[in-house]
């Protein structure tokens, strides 16, 4: 997470089932180039060769693609279980008009090429996107997944997380008591309700919503309260995936 904030985590939640959240991305960094890479944010498959994830996720640090990696088709990060893909980054896109300085998550988006496509080996989807400029109502139920901090101080989970947490429209997120005029219409928010949240490590991770008929990824998680990350009307906000489709599209092809 960028802003008052730091990277977005899951709190409140528990652990996923296996298998279940098969375009949920662990993105990794080696920060001194010898091939150690850790856990920093989350990611969605958008492509068989492109990752989408947060802006910030990527500018924290720098832009050299060889020192990040994702990994796919992961569930426990901590233990080889067969089912993961390890591929390097050949390329990063991020958006043009995300400017690290501005005070909020304004176009915190970001799309990874792989350096090797991403085969199906049954533990991997393609996620399912929303229409473009689709919203969803105040109160409706979504999950947000990732490995990100389970308490405030906390260490990462080895296990993937999920929790439901709820929309709040952007007429009530903007509101000065919540998060005010930073809350833009390209954004969704969810949560703020003091118990469910995102936090550091789940940043760049998905919002998954059933509508139409299946499972889509509407958000990027991208910022939250600086401090304890699940804090009352400060909830969780996320990039609207529908607000940046045109541009998704025009990168991937």
């Amino acid at each position: 997470l960028n802003y008052k904030v730091h990277n977005e985590r899951v709190i409140g939640g528990s652990d996923a089932k296996p298998n279940t959240w098969k375009w949920q991305v662990s993105l990794q960094y080696d920060s001194y180039n010898d091939g150690s890479f850790y856990h920093i944010c989350g990611g969605s498959i958008v492509h068989s060769s492109y990752i989408m994830t947060a802006a910030h996720c990527i500018l924290r640090f720098d832009m050299v693609a060889r020192q990040y990696r994702v990994v796919v088709g992961d569930y426990n990060l901590d233990k080889y279980e067969g089912s993961e893909q390890l591929i390097r980054v050949d390329n990063i896109v991020v958006h043009p008009n995300w400017n690290v300085s501005f005070k909020s998550g304004l176009n915190d988006i970001a799309l990874l090429k792989l350096a090797d496509p991403i085969y199906n080996n049954g533990y991997v989807a393609i996620a399912d996107l929303p229409y473009p400029d689709q919203t969803l109502a105040n109160g409706f139920t979504c999950y947000i997944t990732g490995w990100g901090l389970m308490d405030y101080g906390g260490s990462i989970p080895s296990i993937l997380q999920v929790a439901a947490i709820n929309v709040v429209a952007h007429s009530v997120c903007s509101q000065p008591e919540w998060w005010g005029s930073i809350a833009l219409e390209t954004m969704v928010c969810a949560g703020g309700d003091g118990i469910v949240s995102g936090c550091q490590g789940d940043s760049g991770g998905p919002l998954n919503c059933y509508t139409d008929g299946a499972w889509r990824v509407h958000g990027v998680v991208s910022y939250g309260p600086a401090g304890m990350c699940n804090q009352l009307y400060k909830p969780t906000v996320f990039t609207r995936v529908s607000a940046f489709e045109d541009w998704m599209f025009s990168v991937s092809n």
